[in-house]
């Protein structure tokens, strides 16, 4: 076959690539098409206030027309601070629709963090939530005191509470978002995206380090992860999405475009409760919900008079922390179909899927259990998972038991952390994302996160999985949540120290806690420390285990008369 040279390219004789064949990918295509195909079906309910897919695609033309009159361009950073409210999802679309590029906030930050990312990210429009308008203004009064031109704020008011609006310094003359929508011109002419590689959105990392970082997601990237979570979690057309999962979070595992591209319902929801998700499923006929254990850990500790049977099926994805095999059976008695994915804000969220195979539906439920708590393997828009030594970069073997760091390689890999290339080269290095999570591949090939590579234990030259312990204090009865981290031994170099925040109206000695342990764990592996306190969480239910380890490294090392005994 002869082949030709066209755009620098080797292709073949007759083949050219045109606006007829090749157009840029985009999720903004996927609200287009369905202001098209679902025109006048519900796209967002939050309380009394509903909306069509045309109106969705209205308002985001409008307030794209009112950030273009403000002077936003080509990738101008908008931040955002807000619930998962109408507002929130609109600006996932209109902000890229003025080709600027969006900075989702997480909601428990408070003022002195909010203006370090709003000083790193150069935001030069800055939407605040009604109720968090005293973090906002804060923020920008911090930056002020720097002498750091702050973004113009502008409120987005709760249709349903009067909180009053107090005008500040910095804020825009249409300072409220509804105000600036009705009086923004209605056509806009989308500003698509020149490259498919262009950014779309700047998610700053949770907070389980110490300094945030900015990963920059890709119009392509939002793209590909949002159908391949879509066809990983089996989410149907037309489906009713519970937004558990905050939106700011990946960018709500990308969810928030991919609901435009099924054109389904998205339930806004302020506040996460397991009596407000038992409603809205009960009302609404939700099919489908994502959370962080700890929403499932809500859920399956419900009082029996806040639980209601479930309309039908419903699918939940949960991932952000490896759920202990305990709490997902306990999902599968409610009758809730779960889905394990994994991945990390680098990777748009989910990266992977514990793909089901019909041959486990006859096992055990606790088997099923462990089987579902796994990792699985790369989604379809991931070119590929392995489990590699750092150093030497050879894949470990599929034993189940060697372990090595988690790699990433593929399309929905970040394009890399905003103003920080050294920190992008050493992510990248080797030709792989390294997540600096570590696990083990099993013998059919799917994968099983261990710990962090900070969170292993080191206890008498053993390495001692965290996860693995805190899965079995989560067997425990009484245990709601439980955390393990490094204490400090001058014996053994380590010893795991277990925080522990009990059930409601029980009660139970560290001692019982450790006795427990031992009966299941290697003495070694056992806590030898209980500590009953609420764990500290970022706002997509990680634990905070750098707070943790600090507390336990305060305690100093376990005084012992005549020496340590396992």
């Amino acid at each position: 076959m002869e082949e030709r040279e066209f755009g620098g390219r080797r292709t073949m004789e007759g083949s050219i690539r045109c606006s007829a064949n090749y157009v840029p990918l985009s999720p903004l295509s996927f609200l287009e098409r369905a202001a098209a195909v679902y025109a006048d079906r519900t796209s967002v309910i939050y309380g009394s206030t509903t909306y069509t897919w045309k109106q969705t695609r209205d308002r985001c033309l409008r307030l794209a027309s009112a950030l273009s009159a403000l002077g936003i361009s080509r990738h101008d950073v908008v931040a955002v601070l807000a619930a998962n409210v109408p507002a929130m999802y609109e600006l996932h679309f209109a902000v890229p629709m003025a080709g600027a590029v969006l900075c989702t906030l997480n909601t428990r930050h408070d003022s002195a963090m909010v203006s370090v990312l709003l000083e790193h990210s150069e935001a030069r429009i800055f939407f605040v939530d009604s109720h968090l308008l005293e973090i906002g203004q804060g923020a920008l009064k911090l930056l002020s005191e720097s002498n750091i031109n702050p973004p113009t704020m502008i409120i987005i008011s709760d249709f349903n509470d009067s909180i009053p609006i107090v005008r500040g310094v910095h804020m825009s003359l249409n300072a409220d978002y509804e105000t600036l929508l009705q009086t923004a011109p209605p056509n806009f002419e989308i500003k698509w995206p020149n490259d498919e590689c262009d950014p779309i959105s700047i998610n700053y990392t949770s907070g389980t380090t110490s300094r945030p970082k900015g990963v920059i997601y890709s119009h392509r990237g939002g793209y590909l992860n949002a159908i391949a979570t879509i066809l990983s979690n089996d989410i149907t057309t037309m489906p009713v999405y519970l937004w558990t999962v905050p939106m700011f979070h990946c960018n709500g595992w990308c969810l928030a475009w991919g609901m435009a591209a099924q054109g389904g319902i998205n339930i806004c929801l302020r506040n996460v409760t397991a009596k407000a998700i038992f409603d809205i499923i009960a009302l609404h006929k939700v099919t489908n919900l994502g959370g962080a254990p700890t929403v499932l850990n809500m859920i399956i500790n419900a009082p029996i008079t806040e639980r209601k049977p479930l309309p039908g099926k419903v699918g939940v994805m949960t991932g952000a922390a490896p759920p202990p095999s305990q709490v997902l059976s306990k999902m599968e008695e409610l009758g809730f179909t779960v889905t394990h994915a994994y991945g990390l804000t680098e990777t748009y969220g989910p990266a992977t899927v514990c793909t089901w195979k019909p041959e486990w539906d006859a096992l055990p439920l606790e088997e099923r259990a462990k089987l579902k708590a796994r990792q699985g393997l790369h989604h379809i828009g991931m070119e590929e998972i392995d489990i590699k030594d750092p150093v030497t970069m050879k894949s470990v073997p599929a034993d189940g038991h060697t372990i090595g760091e988690v790699m990433f390689r593929g399309n929905t890999v970040m394009n890399g952390y905003y103003k920080d290339l050294n920190a992008t080269m050493d992510a990248m290095s080797g030709g792989w994302y390294r997540s600096g999570d570590l696990g083990v591949r099993q013998a059919d090939g799917y994968i099983q996160i261990k710990d962090r590579s900070k969170d292993i234990i080191i206890s008498g030259g053993e390495n001692i999985s965290s996860i693995e312990v805190e899965s079995v204090l989560f067997s425990h009865p009484t245990v709601l949540e439980a955390a393990v981290v490094a204490r400090p031994d001058d014996y053994w170099g380590e010893t795991p120290c277990a925080f522990v925040k009990l059930k409601d109206g029980v009660n139970i000695s560290a001692e019982d806690i450790m006795k427990f342990c031992r009966a299941r764990l290697p003495h070694y592996m056992a806590p030898r420390t209980v500590v009953f306190e609420d764990l500290p969480k970022t706002s997509t239910g990680k634990t905070q285990k750098f707070i943790l380890r600090e507390k336990a490294k305060a305690m100093g090392s376990i005084f012992r008369k005549g020496g340590s005994k396992l």
